[in-house]
């Protein structure tokens, strides 16, 4: 059948099973957004605030939901908008597909009018990118970025349509998309060969990243600790593949990690590292890192092999399919008298914070509690973002939402709209800093236009929290441009646009009002006012080894001895 570029775009859509689409309409992409009017039965728009909001919401999809995000955008500034949203999502290894039309064919190169080479400018931050000139070619590219973007290690990958493609015709034949199945590339001697490693171990530790999660191997992962009786860390990007409340739990690892986790894979023989990809939030010290211990590595990226830290052993493939065929050969490991050594670090060095007044840990703990583990929660980057992975103790994967690899501030409200709009049975809140939450406010706007029931937390202390901590530990006290010395009522701006408003200024209204937004039928803001000083200890200072975590109490010693 002949159809328009447009209508490819959209039943290419549907081949995918895409029915959610992020986006921003703009000159050069109308003859899509065109044919979403006329298919507004099919498939669900959200109109961000802004296309960066775009971005982050498809992200938020896609993480939430293991689903390919898809989202769009016009030409030029519109394009170049998403550019820090797909980064992003390329950093954390995150399927969406961006859409975005250019100029006319024969305006290409010559500065027209809000043209620019966005798939250049994309380039080093997609796993692949299109140009679109020809409609011949353009469902077939469609296909390729969907089956690029989910398979292997997933990721961001851009098509650019110019405008005139879009309403061009040619013959269309549908095509019945099927889940790809993943392939097993690794042999059974590299699996025998880690099997023995595991076998020989006496004091095993697993290191959990972002991996376990996207492969879907939590059941085996909890399988594989038990059976060998290992004490489990993770990463950001890990959380919730192994469930925070386990007795074999013992916490984040690296700069911000607990102590038991820093100090146990301080002192282990073998590293099991499942996807994850030993970056320096988490080695500090490459030099000093797990120095007694033998390290294998399961990862799908045959590229992080030996790239940050060198491996004893390895097997490249995708994570579940590992975990089975090595949980097949392994009996019961018993291991008690290393648990015991890790249960006494986890009694000696328990996470802790002032008890006396509001703290973004005991929001965290009073949001565990009323959620019972269970929110999907989206962060925003700094102070915040540390004590949500510390405090609220994920039971399942893909309820931690956060920009691990980038660290971008302004990520979490729009992910959160995107998860809330992927699991809309789901208690979906995003927790934010102050500073954080001016950058993507306006997407409050978004919240409220759908009546999205999310809850936005703001932990204020009208400073930039984590950058003030590094001012205040090693820049001699000295606050360059931290310091928010203004008069912005957050509150007022949340009902500005259209959502339900809280502050909160004393601990004992923590829970009443986590209850009352839990209530409510639309987008809720809690603006929770904290001490500019607070910490995030445990700490590492930068590449010094993870063996060295001093937290509030190492630091008051070591002042009081100078």
């Amino acid at each position: 059948m002949q159809l328009t570029g447009a209508q490819i775009v959209l039943e290419c859509l549907k081949e995918q099973g895409v029915d959610t689409i992020f986006g921003y309409p703009g000159g050069t992409i109308l003859n899509i957004y065109d044919e979403i009017y006329k298919h507004a039965d099919e498939f669900r728009h959200i109109l961000t605030s802004h296309e960066q909001g775009a971005a982050h919401a498809a992200d938020g999809y896609a993480r939430s939901t293991g689903k390919v995000g898809v989202c769009m955008a016009t030409s030029g500034p519109g394009s170049t908008n998403l550019v820090t949203g797909i980064a992003t999502a390329y950093m954390d290894s995150v399927p969406i597909v961006a859409i975005t039309c250019n100029v006319n064919l024969p305006l290409l190169g010559k500065d027209s009018f809000q043209e620019v080479d966005i798939a250049g400018i994309t380039m080093p931050i997609t796993k692949h990118g299109y140009i679109v000139k020809n409609v011949n070619i353009l469902a077939d590219t469609l296909r390729k970025a969907f089956a690029i973007a989910r398979s292997g290690r997933p990721g961001p990958v851009l098509v650019d349509i110019t405008k005139d493609v879009t309403a061009q015709s040619c013959d269309y034949e549908p095509v019945q998309i099927s889940e790809p199945k993943p392939e097993k590339h690794y042999t059974q001697e590299e699996i025998d060969n880690a099997v023995s490693m595991i076998k020989a171990a006496k004091k095993p530790y697993i290191y959990v990243g972002g991996g376990a999660v996207i492969s879907g191997a939590s059941a085996e992962l909890k399988t594989f600790a038990e059976m060998i009786q290992s004490p489990v860390c993770d990463t950001l990007m890990g959380k919730g593949a192994f469930d925070g409340h386990h007795p074999l739990y013992t916490g984040m690892i690296g700069m911000h990690g607990t102590k038991t986790s820093n100090f146990g894979v301080s002192k282990c023989d073998l590293l099991i590292a499942l996807g994850a990809r030993f970056s320096d939030r988490v080695v500090g010290n490459p030099k000093a890192f797990a120095q007694n211990a033998k390290v294998l590595q399961f990862d799908i990226d045959a590229a992080e092999i030996n790239k940050n830290i060198h491996t004893d052993g390895s097997v490249v493939g995708d994570l579940k399919m590992i975990l089975t065929d090595i949980n097949a050969q392994l009996q019961p490991i018993d291991h008690k008298e290393w648990l015991k050594e890790i249960s006494d670090f986890k009694d000696k060095y328990p996470l802790n914070y002032e008890q006396d007044k509001l703290t973004c840990p005991y929001i965290m703990e009073e949001l565990d509690r009323q959620t019972d583990g269970n929110a999907i929660v989206s962060t925003d980057v700094g102070q915040h973002q540390m004590w949500a992975a510390q405090y609220y103790r994920f039971k399942n994967p893909r309820t931690f939402l956060t920009s691990g690899g980038l660290g971008t501030m302004g990520y979490g409200l729009g992910a959160c709209i995107g998860a809330k709009v992927g699991n809309p049975d789901k208690i979906c809140v995003n927790i934010a800093g102050d500073g954080c939450f001016r950058m993507n406010m306006n997407e409050l706007a978004t919240a409220s236009r759908y009546q999205l029931p999310l809850i936005e937390i703001i932990i204020d202390n009208h400073v930039l929290g984590m950058v003030r901590q590094w001012q205040t530990l090693f820049y001699g006290k000295r606050y360059s441009q931290t310091v928010f010395d203004d008069k912005i009522d957050y509150c007022k701006v949340a009902e500005g646009l259209g959502c339900t408003a809280i502050k909160i200024t004393r601990k004992e209204d923590v829970g009443p009002a986590i209850q009352k937004a839990l209530s409510i039928k639309g987008p809720v803001v809690l603006d929770c006012m904290i001490e500019a000083d607070d910490k995030v200890f445990p700490m590492v200072p930068a590449g010094a080894p993870i063996s060295e975590a001093f937290d509030a109490k190492d630091l008051a010693a070591k002042e009081k001895n100078k």
